[in-house]
């Protein structure tokens, strides 16, 4: 392997891990305990004096938003999206990022949302949390309320929210649940600082 291709982080990694393992994380896992094998791009051999050896890929990695390349999320709903849709979080921390959240609707002739017809058939009210997914006419009836506000006279009647129908990560999820969606509570202490690029990380395991 070429040196100049080892990532200095990996090298210093190495000198100071001889005989292990040295794992790339992904830079969307930011938690301070150890990442999951699916967080692991692929690891690096540190041979017994500390030198980098074979570079072997991991293939059970998810790649996160951030290295499919995907646009920088607009707001915590659409960052929500984006983890849960590569795996680096969950439907129920979106659906409790949408529930706290203020959306944009279009308006029907009565007022309530404008609802299209799903490919089953159900309702479909189409939510907008930030202008740069929202796509309407200035002709159009719209305005701003809060999500958990906007799902509840849609509960009962089996319609469901298209939130940010064009972005990178869209959510489809029934109105009513927002019903139970609570906050996601403190986050979990992070590797600081948060890293931009993928980051190495021992294994533990050796060679």
């Amino acid at each position: 392997m070429d040196a100049s291709l080892v990532p200095e982080a990996v090298k210093d990694a190495a000198r100071r891990a001889p005989g292990h393992w040295i794992g790339i994380v992904d830079p969307e896992w930011t938690q301070a305990r150890t990442p999951p094998e699916w967080a692991v791009l692929g690891e690096w051999q540190s041979d017994e004096s500390g030198s980098v050896g074979e570079y072997r890929a991991n293939p059970a990695y998810r790649p996160s938003a951030r290295v499919l390349g995907w646009p920088e999320p607009t707001d915590p709903v659409d960052a929500a999206a984006q983890r849960a849709a590569t795996g680096y979080g969950t439907v129920d921390e979106a659906l409790a990022a949408l529930a706290e959240a203020d959306v944009t609707v279009v308006r029907g002739p009565d007022g309530g949302p404008l609802l299209a017809a799903g490919r089953d058939g159900a309702p479909v009210a189409l939510l907008f949390t930030s202008p740069t997914h929202a796509f309407m006419s200035a002709a159009l009836h719209h305005d701003t309320v809060s999500a958990r506000e906007l799902a509840g006279p849609l509960a009962d009647t089996g319609a469901l929210l298209m939130v940010n129908s064009g972005a990178a990560a869209p959510l489809l999820v029934p109105a009513d649940s927002l019903a139970g969606a609570v906050s996601s509570g403190p986050v979990t202490e992070a590797v600081d600082p948060a890293p931009t690029e993928p980051w190495p990380h021992t294994t533990g395991r050796t060679p």
